[in-house]
């Protein structure tokens, strides 16, 4: 598995660090039965499970200054204490640095953060002032696939985001790499997107939470001469649409892929075209849209 190559803090530079390589679909509402009746996942028996996780920061928001998040997931029997650094993502695809530790009881294991090494958790003082912040709760629906030679965990997350008063929908696919190479990711995602109506998500559910207890969604910048900006841009976009339902971000992810069109690869421009006025329709959320938006990322991300 590939190396983040994300070095704002120490928790991303640490050396040896643990990492997790996944892409991340978000799923149609309406596509959940679509997905659970796919052929691939029809000769393997899901693992099912109901998972309540809290968040935790600082009053001050410290690990969230960071971009570290520190999660506490349970079953009402086990529990597992988890970090994660932010990491570098493209088109849904991340890799981060993650750690975990098995518990016994609902609590935190404050000597094993300690023992990271990863900032802000070397300062006590963050430590002692760590508490829940926000809580996601979802079903999650397990397979454990071998798909041309290597070996994907995909898990189907069902459930919603709770900060406060703000609630909002889970519905996402999570493609884990366990083992073997990451373009198999890709492919098995392309065969998903043949019967499901999907779409690249880059927000973690922390994101996610975070945007959402201060009611603000940033987008990063999109430069024409950098289409993998205006491809995050447009990608970030509609996860900000989905959470808030503002409309700007529709037009945004519209603006950003119309940028792309200007591209030198005349498939890029013409995808990015495509899905620019697919989003001026209600239902643009179909397996089309899924199937182009995939097109279009591998057509950057792997040329």
């Amino acid at each position: 598995m590939n190396q983040s190559t994300h070095n704002d803090d120490k928790a991303a530079d640490t050396s040896g660090t643990p990492q997790e390589v996944e892409l991340k679909l978000a799923l149609g509402q309406d596509s959940v039965d679509a997905l659970m009746a796919h052929p691939l996942l029809q000769a393997t028996s899901p693992d099912i499970h109901r998972l309540a996780n809290v968040y935790y920061d600082t009053p001050e928001l410290a690990l969230e200054a960071h971009r570290v998040a520190l999660r506490l997931r349970g079953d009402g029997q086990r529990f597992i204490q988890t970090v994660k650094t932010a990491g570098n993502g493209q088109g849904g695809l991340h890799t981060r640095g993650e750690w975990e530790t098995p518990r016994d009881e609902e609590s935190l294991d404050m000597d094993w953060l300690a023992g990271l090494g990863v900032a802000p958790f070397e300062d006590s003082e963050i430590r002692r002032a760590l508490q829940g912040v926000y809580r996601t709760d979802f079903q999650r629906t397990q397979w454990l696939l071998e798909h041309d030679g290597s070996h994907i965990e995909l898990a189907l997350d069902i459930g919603e985001i709770i900060v406060g008063e703000h609630r909002v929908a889970i519905h996402e696919v999570e493609l884990e790499l366990k083992g073997g190479g990451q373009d198999t990711l890709w492919s098995l995602a392309d065969q998903l997107a043949q019967h499901c109506a999907l779409r690249p998500a880059n927000a973690s559910k922390a994101a996610r939470a975070a945007s959402l207890r201060h009611q603000q969604w940033q987008l990063p910048p999109c430069a024409l001469d950098l289409p993998e900006q205006c491809l995050e841009r447009a990608i970030l976009a509609l996860d900000a649409w989905q959470d808030s339902r503002q409309q700007e971000f529709l037009y945004a992810s519209r603006k950003a892929l119309t940028n792309l069109t200007r591209h030198d690869d005349p498939e890029v421009a013409t995808l990015a075209g495509r899905l620019a006025e697919s989003l001026s329709r209600a239902d643009w959320l179909d397996v089309r849209f899924g199937q182009q938006w995939l097109l279009l990322m591998q057509r950057l991300y792997r040329s």
